[in-house]
């Protein structure tokens, strides 16, 4: 699979996790080469939130979304958190666009002070040291100027901050309308085309 068409994807800690589920299952459909981080704490989320119990063993919990998920194997590769020798670890084979989302204020503040105590941390340094595209799907409220200093750290490096808050203007009816509203902005960002969101003035109900 051409290199371009390769992602990674991380899902940490922050509540949220529909928006990650979603963002994977689209990312799968326009058929991109999946690299999933998932962090410990984001299991938890992933099992409270969306009803996805994932093992810990990154094989397994593997082999478990790509039959959820119904995608070609080779689309979908699941790291484990310490897993160094992964592409995603290096800047000559890692790809140039990595999502984290949710996104974490803890991992915001790590990134944003070029830690690297785990895979996630260290495949948005890569990315960053690579000038790739980076975006933050950062979920938490209120910010705290800790959190809000840590963001405009990376803001300031070309790393983009999405606050996961959708807005209302498509009139959504259900939380999957706004779930979608902000995976549309996430592939908007990433130039890949979406039929989830009408973009603003397109619309013309």
């Amino acid at each position: 699979m051409e290199k371009k068409k390769a992602i990674t994807l991380a899902f940490t800690g922050a509540s949220g996790a529909p928006y990650g589920i979603r963002l994977l299952e689209r990312l799968l459909a326009a058929d991109y080469q999946v690299y999933l981080l998932i962090s410990s704490a984001a299991r938890v989320v992933l099992a409270t939130e969306h009803d996805v119990k994932l093992p810990a063993n990154p094989e397994t919990a593997q082999k478990a979304l790509i039959s959820r998920l119904q995608c070609r194997p080779e689309q979908l590769i699941v790291c484990g958190k310490e897993d160094w020798f992964s592409p995603v670890a290096s800047g000559s084979a890692a790809p140039k666009k990595m999502v984290i989302c949710p996104c974490s204020a803890g991992s915001v503040a790590a990134i944003a002070h070029g830690m690297s105590d785990n895979l996630i941390e260290r495949a948005a340094d890569v990315v960053i040291k690579e000038r790739g595209q980076l975006l933050l799907v950062v979920r938490e409220t209120p910010f705290s100027t800790l959190h809000l200093e840590n963001m405009l750290k990376l803001s300031k490096v070309g790393v983009t901050i999405m606050p996961a808050a959708p807005g209302f203007y498509h009139q959504p009816s259900s939380i999957d309308d706004l779930v979608d509203f902000m995976v549309a902005r996430i592939l908007d960002h990433l130039q890949i085309d979406q039929e989830l969101v009408p973009r603003w003035g397109y619309d013309h109900r």
